[in-house]
């Protein structure tokens, strides 16, 4: 587990809410699943963004937290709390979050489905290696431009998701039952830590490496010399774009064009892993959704 000035550090990081006494057994279960996932490597990665590894990871342990959500809405007195608050300016605040929360969710699998049709594009012409180098080479191009508007869209969409994940005030619930403090507290916390998740998630998808490192391990690349990843420190979508760049204006170099096939394979790994994580979070953000609307208007 981070210490507490990794986590004072770690952009990701999300606090803790301390739990009203005598709760039901169930928020132990949350609260351990919310640990659990808070001390993760999704967000006490001090070097940067956190690898598409821990990122998948992470989205699985908030499946999870989700599910336990689930039970947490299906619970009688959660349903009676609810129903009876909800007309307080608190509740529809948690509605509207599940909504954009579902929104985040639903922007950021787009993204990631866009950028691995253009992997998955260029992984194809690189493999057939058709055409003359100044096709090969448009094709590089067109790749890395792609990638460069996709940036301009995930900026908009950490702008939302930053407000939302700093949003962790609770509602004044002082003088209601330890019950409703307990669930609003829950849902309030488990909505900022989605939003860290899906800022994982797209700072990954936009991340590249820093000008200095591109240039010397470009140059390493070009002369032949074997980058390992360790070396590089960077993750998948950083390796790709190192091995376009030496590429670029070498494509009738084989060993220029394995390297670059390589890393492209990698990230079409991850980016299948990590939309199967997307897929499952939406899921059960839909199904929250759908059990507060029913809690409401029942």
């Amino acid at each position: 587990m981070a210490n507490a000035a990794t986590m004072a550090e770690n952009p990701y990081h999300v606090r803790s809410i301390s739990l009203p006494t005598r709760s039901h057994p169930l928020a132990s279960t949350i609260e351990e699943e919310l640990q659990k996932l808070r001390s993760s490597e999704a967000f006490t990665e001090t070097t940067g963004v956190p690898s598409a590894a821990a990122i998948s990871s992470g989205l699985c342990g908030l499946g999870e937290v989700y599910d336990s959500v689930a039970a947490l809405l299906l619970l009688p007195q959660t349903q009676q709390a609810l129903a009876q608050n909800r007309n307080e300016k608190w509740v529809e605040e948690l509605l509207d979050g599940s909504v954009k929360l579902v929104d985040m969710c639903d922007a950021s699998r787009n993204v990631l489905l866009h950028m691995k049709e253009d992997a998955k594009e260029l992984h194809s012409a690189l493999r057939r290696r058709k055409g003359d180098q100044e096709s090969m080479e448009c094709k590089i191009a067109h790749y890395l431009s792609s990638r460069k508007k996709l940036k301009k869209q995930i900026n908009k969409h950490l702008a939302t998701l930053k407000k939302m994940e700093g949003n962790t005030a609770c509602p004044p619930l002082s003088d209601q039952d330890p019950h409703l403090q307990m669930a609003a507290r829950f849902l309030q916390e488990v909505k900022s830590i989605t939003a860290s998740i899906f800022l994982s998630i797209l700072s990954f998808i936009s991340s590249s490496p820093k000008s200095g490192k591109w240039n010397l391990i470009s140059k390493l690349m070009r002369k032949g010399v074997v980058v390992t990843k360790g070396e590089q420190n960077t993750n998948e979508v950083e390796s790709v774009d190192l091995a376009l760049s030496s590429l670029q204006s070498h494509v009738a170099e084989i060993e220029s064009v394995k390297q670059a096939q390589k890393q492209m394979e990698a990230l079409e790994v991850r980016l299948d892993s990590l939309e199967g994580g997307i897929e499952r979070v939406l899921r059960r953000l839909i199904q929250n959704r759908v059990s507060l609307l029913n809690i409401l208007t029942q």
